[in-house]
């Protein structure tokens, strides 16, 4: 009965998303407040009927209902629960679902409190986000439909990936649609602001705390993303540079340079068609990552689907949008006000650099992505994959004046500055930096120029965010801390998504030059060291868990006259039959000891356990970096300017004067 009344409502969810993309325009263009007035109600019951529907998936997956063929494909009963319930997005239609409800959840919240908008922006923004809700909803229903039923119903299920049966499912894909799918807010003000040929200072600052509201989940989200990749696939790496993996990168480095836009528009009235442009990318972007999980033409470990059909609806639906959206810009972006002038040294010259640094490195991943797809296309024989030495090759290069740049635009002034100004700012960071650069290439040799080069440009990062708050707390007549109390939240949170970018740059610089591995057969008794890091196998037995069987292995592991125990495991999960490993990982400041255990194997000396050895430094400092920036966009999100929202413009009392009788 739950699978039914589930099917039920998301087609009832159909039925109001239709009703809302239709009327509340309708409304707009007439001056109709009933029909705009509509928009915010079907809104809010669009969101509560694909609550139901999304609430009945999961109880039969906590059930275990086997009747319904999703819940059998995808859980077991020797699943634990919080396993089974993740499950309900740990899948094609299952995951649908939750975009389709993360969507309707921003309607609702655009419905709840924008009621600062203009009531015309406010209905055009409920039309457009229902139009995407009706495609991601005709697209569950009619490809992807996760109530349909099994008969007869299987005794037990064909469990879900092991992979996936890890605490990061029930995190990390919530936290990348929140992100993903609320980039479509953004994209409904861009649609909305070109129909209404309107997008001033007003318009950015209502969306701004929009953007923020994506961008924070969506760094958690890749963040979380990596370090689950990092403890669970037993190879060590925090990035490989998946076609998946790049297809959430793509959004966040638009979404970067959509965020400092709107503050350009908010600010200074200027860059609106830029933010406008950026605004459409960002979810075009998001709508490609969905297309790549699910259309099977490239491989990834992500991959949810490998489905042409599901592929081609998807595709029309990034066409339909994006065109569409695009077509607009091209016929409104004209009629937009141009905004107030600036000079060439200036906070806007240097916010719009990093924009346009920003998309290249969005168009070379890109590139690095689809590039094997294309040739693959036109030459079938010739297949190829792009890999790390492109990235390093092209990406570096653009990321490092992206770095500078960083530190620099908050010490120009608005409108217009002077080199000899910015100079005197810069003198004591670029001294500092300078100094540490000579220093790291005095220890580590000329050999380790790239490896100084970054750390030292993470230092550079974080003198900058320092020097933001020196700025702002010694005012003329010293340290104030009237000027302490009276900081902006959103001050606060650039001081830390700065520091975060300086903390994972220097993480990425350390980890990349001077982590050490090593990969032998072990026997109990054996000692093996890689890098500073030394390790014992003591010994190893089979444990059975709670639905897998697993070969443990025990590792004395000693650092600079410090030991302490590892345990590593390879896991053989009963009802697939796939294995997994799970790394014994010891974590300090300074990096981390990193032990894994592969199959047994037969040498030289007999019988044996592969044993892969890791050292890796500072590598905690780039998921610290990631979360420390996610805070600086929360902390952001919190300013109370967003709260109180833009000032608008008063409309006369009357047209003209009329002198007295």
């Amino acid at each position: 009965m739950l699978a039914e009344i589930g099917h039920f409502a998301l087609i009832l969810t159909l039925l109001v998303a239709a009703a809302q993309a239709v009327l509340p325009m309708l409304g707009a263009i007439r001056g109709d407040a009933a029909l705009m007035a509509f928009g915010r109600s079907a809104a809010s019951l669009q969101a509560l009927l694909i609550a139901i529907s999304f609430g009945c998936l999961m109880t039969l997956f906590g059930q275990a209902d086997f009747s319904v063929a999703l819940v059998a494909n995808h859980s077991a009963l020797s699943q634990p629960l919080p396993y089974r319930l993740a499950a309900t997005w740990g899948n094609h239609e299952g995951s649908m679902l939750l975009w389709v409800l993360v969507l309707s959840l921003y309607g609702a919240g655009i419905a709840k409190f924008g009621d600062n908008l203009r009531a015309t922006l406010q209905a055009r923004i409920l039309s457009v986000q229902a139009m995407i809700s009706v495609a991601f909803l005709a697209f569950a229903l009619f490809t992807s439909n996760p109530f349909a039923r099994l008969s007869p119903a299987l005794l037990d299920g064909a469990e879900l990936n092991p992979l996936l049966q890890d605490p990061g499912l029930v995190f990390h894909p919530p936290l990348l649609y929140l992100g993903y799918v609320g980039f479509s807010v953004t994209f409904s003000f861009a649609v909305a602001a070109l129909l209404e040929g309107r997008a001033d200072p007003a318009w950015a600052r209502w969306m701004r705390p929009w953007v923020l509201a994506a961008w924070v989940p969506l760094t958690i989200g890749i963040t979380l993303g990596s370090f689950w990749a990092y403890y669970e696939l037993g190879w060590g790496g925090w990035w490989f540079w998946d076609p998946v993996e790049n297809a959430s990168f793509m959004p966040w480095l638009i979404g970067t340079a959509l965020l400092h836009s709107a503050i350009v528009t908010e600010k200074r009235g200027s860059l609106a068609g830029w933010t406008i442009l950026l605004a459409i990318l960002a979810f075009s972007l998001s709508l490609i990552g969905t297309f790549l999980v699910r259309s099977g033409i490239l491989t990834s470990v992500h991959a949810f689907a490998v489905d042409p059909e599901r592929g081609v609806f998807i595709l029309a639906m990034i066409i339909g949008s994006t065109g569409t959206a695009l077509a607009l810009f091209a016929a409104r972006a004209p009629m937009l006000r141009s905004g107030a002038l600036f000079g060439t040294v200036s906070r806007e010259s240097g916010l719009t650099f990093n924009n346009l640094l920003l998309m290249a490195l969005t168009a070379v991943v890109f590139l690095g992505t689809f590039y094997p797809v294309i040739m693959e296309a036109v030459s079938p024989a010739n297949k190829i994959s792009v890999g790390p030495p492109y990235y390093n090759l092209v990406f570096v290069p653009l990321v490092a004046p992206l770095l500078i740049l960083v530190t620099i635009g908050p010490m120009l002034a608005w409108k217009r500055d002077d080199l000899a100004t910015l100079g005197r700012k810069l003198l004591v960071p670029a001294a500092i930096v300078t100094a540490l650069l000579a220093g790291l290439v005095l220890a580590f040799g000329w050999q380790q120029l790239v490896a100084a080069l970054g750390l030292a440009l993470g230092a550079w990062l974080l003198l900058g965010a320092g020097l933001v708050l020196v700025r702002r707390w010694w005012g003329a007549s010293g340290f104030s801390w009237r000027l302490v109390r009276t900081t902006p939240a959103a001050t606060i949170g650039l001081v830390l998504a700065h520091a975060g970018l300086g903390f994972t740059t220097a993480g990425i610089a350390a980890m990349t030059s001077f982590a050490a591995e090593k990969i032998l057969v072990m026997r109990p008794g054996d000692t093996a060291a890689a890098g500073p890091v030394s390790v014992t196998l003591l010994g190893a037995e089979e444990v059975d868990g709670a639905n897998y069987r697993a070969l443990r292995a025990r590792f004395a592991v000693a650092q600079d006259g410090r030991e302490r125990a590892l345990v590593s495991e390879r896991r053989l999960y009963t009802v697939s039959g796939n294995q997994t490993t799970e790394a014994g990982i010891g974590v300090s400041l300074l990096g981390n000891q990193y032990v894994a255990i592969g199959d047994v194997q037969q040498d030289a000396r007999g019988q044996g356990l592969v044993v892969r050895i890791y050292w890796h430094p500072l590598v905690g400092w780039i998921w610290f970096g990631g979360l420390l920036m996610a805070l600086g966009g929360a902390a952001s999100l919190a300013d109370r300017r967003f709260r109180i929202g833009a000032p608008q413009a008063r409309e006369p009392l009357a047209p003209r004067l009329v002198p007295a009788e």
